[in-house]
């Protein structure tokens, strides 16, 4: 799995989609998703969102930092790929469909919403904020619930 492209555009629509940013909560919801796809005899989409600069840059940087975004997205794919490759390994019957990898530039929540029209399913995963905070959701998954085009399946960790 570690030669797999990634794509730096959003993937095109259909298809299940699930966000991974790497963390415990996002690959349990790549685990979830790749039963889904295969279920439901779907392609799978998995989308990294990478914001170089949540606050934009002053005139005269984007170019000097051209590089360092560079290595960022690099670093990001890499990530993706051993994220994919893990939650593989993991799985007693292993993800055979169409999979795409993508990881893309700018706001994570807008990229994400973006991305879920013309979805069969978008798969995001939970985490807790401490307490009942949100309903134990993050606000990526928040925003998915409220926000997305296609049906949402928000994934909790597992029982411990």
């Amino acid at each position: 799995m570690t030669d797999h492209p990634v794509s730096t555009e959003p993937p095109t629509a259909g298809g299940v989609l699930v966000a991974c940013d790497g963390s415990d909560g996002s690959l349990w919801a790549l685990d979830r998703a790749m039963t889904e796809a295969q279920a439901h005899g779907l392609p799978l989409y998995v989308l990294a969102v990478v914001n170089p600069s949540p606050s934009g840059y002053p005139p005269g940087m984007a170019e000097l930092v051209q590089e360092s975004v560079e290595r960022l997205e690099a670093s990001m794919a890499d990530g993706l790929r051993r994220a994919v490759s893990t939650v593989q390994q993991a799985r007693p019957h292993r993800y055979t469909g169409p999979l795409g990898l993508h990881v893309v530039l700018g706001n994570v929540i807008e990229v994400l919403l973006a991305c879920t029209p013309g979805r069969h399913t978008l798969v995001v995963g939970t985490r807790g904020n401490g307490g009942f905070a949100r309903l134990l959701l993050g606000s990526v998954s928040t925003a998915a619930v409220h926000h997305a085009a296609c049906p949402v399946l928000v994934v909790p960790a597992p029982p411990a």
